[in-house]
């Protein structure tokens, strides 16, 4: 796992800069788009309390799953946008899952969940995973999910808060369009129970 740490933080410097605007535009064009969305690989990992989590529990649900590590600088800046997201729309059908790729694994994760009063779900990844999900070489990495298990959108690298809350809510909002609102709640921004 040293060797992907090291291939981590080299290509997330340079994706960092170059690839926030054309990744917004391909989650952009994702997240609108429901035909040939292509299924989430399901996992199965330890949460803080060594309790086995699976994605496929998650299903149902609006998932934002967040590949991060403590070192990571812009994962830093994210967490406490995604901890706001956990806490603003968890009742709406929404779960934020953390997978840390961090080396030294619980050792330096659970500090530093405790300190930053993380409130969402929080795992510890391993190459499998990274490679599950095509290779995860740039954190953060984070994969936006629609209630079927499908990615309806990927990020590399850090952008903006209001990048991710948009199609959060879009998705949320998706829902209501198997009731025939959803094209009213897209097209005016506005939420609906």
């Amino acid at each position: 796992m040293r060797t992907t740490r090291r291939a981590i933080i080299a290509a997330s410097a340079g994706l960092l800069l170059a690839g926030c605007a054309r990744k917004k535009q391909e989650s952009a064009r994702a997240s609108t788009n429901s035909a040939g969305r292509k299924p989430a690989p399901d996992f199965e990992l330890k949460d803080a309390n060594g309790k086995t989590v699976s994605l496929a529990d998650y299903r149902g649900k609006v998932v934002l799953l967040n590949f991060w590590a403590t070192w990571c600088g812009p994962c830093k800046v994210e967490i406490p946008w995604f901890v706001e997201f956990e806490q603003k729309y968890k009742d709406r059908g929404f779960a934020v899952l953390g997978v840390s790729m961090d080396d030294e694994g619980w050792e330096v994760v659970k500090p530093y969940l405790e300190k930053n009063r993380i409130n969402y779900r929080v795992l510890v990844g391993d190459d499998k995973i990274a490679q599950s999900y095509g290779g995860v070489e740039s954190l953060p990495t984070t994969f936006v999910l629609d209630q079927d298990g499908h990615i309806a959108g990927q990020h590399i690298g850090l952008v903006s808060k209001s990048d991710y809350e948009n199609e959060i809510r879009q998705l949320l909002d998706g829902r209501s369009s198997r009731l025939n609102m959803g094209a009213f709640a897209f097209l005016t921004g506005t939420d609906h129970p």
